[in-house]
């Protein structure tokens, strides 16, 4: 498995995934080339307001095994075991089983040919109808136990037979397909009757969409008890921005009494005169106290972070990693040289001006031990290109041809390439690189491709 993996999450979103296993001490750099046809840089972009707005994480437990978890291992000695115990290993199985059908299901809906896309639609539910059945093949009997195992079979029974259901309805259409669309359609209406034979949802409930999705997410939470970690996000610099506007108002302030004081000199008495001058100083003043703030604090925060996070475990409450993250605009030549060298293997077609928007986030692991069960914790992070599609033009136009003295057009859209290089370095271990190409236009992704990097810069495996 790839140190980072990217890929497309959603139309217009990229998720970036790792793994860090206890002691780990992991700085992870993304720099993404945004070209200035674009229209996207410090002027039209609020960091902190993307930041907020298009970048979200989850940060979980994570044991190998996603989408094969050893069921039997994990519950077959759950006598021996705590209450408390049970239902960590409990949310952990069903929380890696949904997260990896959720996954699989994004995956598949992105496949066109009917044959692929139908090959892979009845290896995903022989794979939940196998995960399912193994899962209740260890229904526990003590009371104390059971509710947990309810709460887990409920959900993951209706989470499944959604995302069946969303697959089969966005299927390629053919009659030689209709015995495999069948089947899956039965596998749905087995769970539906399934819940109703163990009575999890009143008939009211799931008459009602609003009231069945709401008590699912609530079951969703529940089971992330103890496997996805609680984070707590802190803004830093709030005390050295304040100062910042301290003292930039304090050096506006010096500049207007040396005026005023030099326009009484000048004009003496109180006159028409003397009235104007101050007004206009002060409306200077008013002009330029924002940009000097602004200016002086981003020469102060350049380079620093700009939050910290603390990852707890939602059981003990124990710190389990804390993290720095960046967010800012960068100037090229800012860059570190390994990066600046593999900008030089671009094309020369594609070797035009760029913003560069930098995101770091350093991650040290605590040195103690996991929770039993647990052997690492996996952060996903996802990336929401929307706020940068909203500057692209749609750019329609038509290429014209001629054929047997027949002219024909063809429509074409406008697309833009971003370049987007990430840089590992795991402890005192050397940075390693990567370089991805994201191709896109205002409505879509259409292509995340992995590019070479030169030789003799370390390349991330």
């Amino acid at each position: 498995m790839s140190k980072v993996r990217v890929k497309q999450e959603e139309s217009l979103s990229i998720k970036f995934i790792h793994q860090m296993k206890v002691g780990d001490n992991r700085r992870l750099d993304l720099y993404f080339f945004l070209p200035k046809e674009m229209g996207i840089g410090p002027h039209s972009l609020n960091e902190e307001e993307y930041y907020h707005s298009a970048i979200t994480g989850r940060r979980s437990y994570y044991s190998t095994g996603l989408h094969l978890p050893l069921v039997q291992s994990r519950f077959a000695s759950q006598k021996k075991r705590t209450v408390e115990e049970f239902r960590l290993y409990l949310n952990l199985f069903a929380y890696q089983f949904a997260v990896a059908i959720e996954t699989d299901s994004k995956e598949l809906r992105q496949i066109e040919e009917p044959e692929e896309f139908f090959t892979a639609l009845k290896d995903l539910s022989e794979l939940v109808a196998q995960l399912l059945k193994k899962f209740r093949r260890n229904e526990p009997s003590d009371t104390k136990r059971k509710p947990y195992f309810e709460n887990a079979d409920n959900y993951l029974s209706w989470f499944c037979e959604q995302q069946l259901l969303k697959l089969l309805s966005r299927a390629p259409r053919g009659s030689e397909y209709s015995e495999m669309i069948e089947a899956v359609v039965a596998q749905c209406r087995a769970e539906h009757q399934h819940r109703d034979a163990r009575r999890y949802n009143s008939q009211q409930t799931q008459d009602d969409p609003n009231r069945i999705s709401n008590k699912m997410l609530l079951l969703r939470r529940l089971i992330q008890q103890g496997v996805v970690l609680k984070d707590e996000l802190k803004t830093l610099g709030t005390g050295l921005k304040k100062m910042t506007t301290g003292f930039a108002t304090a050096m506006v302030m010096l500049v207007v009494s040396a005026l005023i004081i030099k326009a009484q000199g000048v004009f003496s008495g109180l006159t028409i005169a003397l009235v104007l001058t101050l007004a206009v100083i002060y409306g200077f003043r008013e002009i330029f106290k924002e940009d000097i703030r602004n200016a002086l604090w981003r020469f102060i925060q350049k380079g620093r972070p700009k939050w910290s996070r603390i990852l707890r475990d939602t059981t003990s409450q124990t710190a389990i990693a804390k993290q720095l993250v960046w967010l800012d605009f960068m100037k090229t030549s800012e860059l570190p040289d390994p990066i600046t060298d593999i900008l030089k293997r671009r094309h020369s077609q594609n070797k035009l001006d760029a913003e560069v928007l930098h995101y770091g986030i350093h991650t040290r692991v605590t040195q103690k031990e996991f929770l039993t069960g647990y052997t690492s914790i996996q952060e996903q992070v996802n990336f929401s290109l929307v706020p940068f599609a909203r500057y692209l033009e749609r750019g329609k136009a038509k290429i014209y041809k001629e054929l047997d003295g027949k002219i024909s057009n063809d429509s074409v859209e406008r697309r833009y390439q971003i370049n987007m290089i990430l840089a590992l370095k795991s402890g005192k271990g050397e940075t390693e690189y990567a370089r991805y190409k994201v191709t896109m236009n205002r409505s879509t992704i259409i292509d995340i491709s992995q590019s070479d990097i030169p030789e003799g810069i370390p390349l991330m495996e």
